[in-house]
């Protein structure tokens, strides 16, 4: 059985077909700056993917191009059972991943108001995937649903309850995933049932986020209602007072919109320093002198501030810390990062080998830390064909 796992971005589509038994890929997909004249589709076999332009192509268009490849691999097309798709946000309506009908697609549609620049684009590649391969199986996927488990003290808000009551307003999470995922691997390298382990996870990349995961359930998160809450991410600031909005809308005369895309497109890393979102290009130009390298230093230093901040607030969450996850792009390839959120959790019991770290080792503790410490590469596409073959299972004859 093969499982074709899409993730439709705002301007991207990726997508992954591979063996959800052994996680062996057969085929790849991913297109960049969809929908304008400088759109490109990257794709092929492992090893043989080529890349083709695909100027002004919309979600459905770039799809339909990536099946026409795939066509002209009968054997993986007569193998290939479901489509699985990634869906930021579920809102309450999902608390595990499901197959999609027309049902499901209209609840996804209302929860755009939650997710207005993610679900969009999911939506249009369900869409586009269901008319193209009608007789699959489709299964929504959602990084909000692993999240559904939060106790109510951990998902409210202080606020009126008629807004959550009326509008939705809480925590939801995000990232899900991922959190997921690297959370069975950790059993799996600790030898140890993920339903005795306590576990803090950090998926840290363009967009950051952490969970206190016990017994295998997420019981709390940094992202709120939104991706912007929480962590210091590339161009999102995470958390900030309230009050800063209405300090800048009522003194520097910006309005609602100038202050939401300053926060999501403009602060963060990229803020802080006025040079990258990325992690790389900051390590490399805080090493230089003056100005720029003083920025990019402070970049890091909050982000690194924050990070430790939150990886210890998780932690009280739990009866012990059994070990603490680093994935995602930064929390997988920067061990001074890894090493400076670490270095204030030692109250943990938390105990880097910098050997280990600074050759990403998968296990970086030192010898006598009461915490393990993980590097672990996420694989958000194999949870997804995971998920969409157990749906495959279940709704087979026996």
């Amino acid at each position: 059985m093969l499982v074709l796992a899409l993730n439709s971005g705002s301007s991207s589509l990726k997508g992954a077909l591979l063996d959800p038994d052994t996680g062996q890929l057969f085929f790849s997909a991913s297109a960049e700056r969809v929908g304008t004249a400088e759109a490109t589709l990257k794709l092929g076999k492992p090893g043989q993917a080529g890349e083709v332009g695909i100027p002004g192509a919309d979600h459905a268009q770039a799809l339909d191009t990536v099946l026409t490849a795939l066509r002209k691999e009968a054997r993986l097309m007569d193998d290939l059972r479901a489509v699985g798709h990634r869906v930021v946000h579920g809102g309450e309506a999902f608390v595990e991943s499901c197959a999609i009908d027309d049902q499901v697609e209209q609840a996804i549609e209302r929860c755009i108001e939650l997710a207005p620049l993610h679900n969009p684009p999911n939506l249009a590649g369900i869409r586009a995937a269901r008319r193209a391969l009608p007789h699959l199986l489709h299964v929504a996927v959602f990084d909000t649903a692993f999240h559904q488990t939060l106790p109510e003290k951990a998902f409210r808000y202080a606020v009126p309850s008629a807004w959550y009551e009326q509008h939705g307003v809480r925590r939801y999470g995000f990232h899900g995933t991922s959190h997921r995922f690297v959370a069975a691997r950790a059993a799996e390298i600790l030898h140890r049932p993920l339903a005795e382990l306590e576990l803090v996870s950090a998926h840290l990349g363009n967009g950051c986020s952490a969970a206190a995961i016990s017994g295998g359930l997420s019981i709390d998160t940094t992202m709120g209602l939104t991706p912007l809450e929480g962590l210091v991410m590339g161009t999102r600031s995470g958390d900030i007072d309230p009050a800063v909005i209405f300090h800048m809308v009522g003194r520097a005369g910006l309005t609602l919109a100038d202050v939401e895309r300053a926060l999501t497109r403009e602060s963060g890393l990229l803020g802080l320093s006025r040079q990258s979102n990325d992690v790389r290009s900051l390590l490399e130009a805080a090493q230089g002198d003056g100005t720029e390298a003083a920025r990019a230093q402070l970049a890091l230093d909050v982000f690194c501030h924050r990070l430790a901040k939150h990886l210890g607030g998780l932690s009280t969450n739990l009866p012990r810390l059994d070990a603490l996850v680093f994935t995602g792009g930064i929390g997988e390839h920067a061990p001074s990062v890894r090493a400076a959120a670490c270095a204030r959790l030692g109250g943990l019991g938390v105990v880097l080998d910098a050997a280990k770290n600074s050759a990403n080792q998968t296990q970086i503790h030192a010898e006598g830390s009461r915490v393990a410490v993980l590097v672990i590469p996420t694989n958000e596409e194999l949870m997804i064909a995971r998920d969409a073959r157990d749906l495959v299972l279940s709704t087979s004859p026996s």
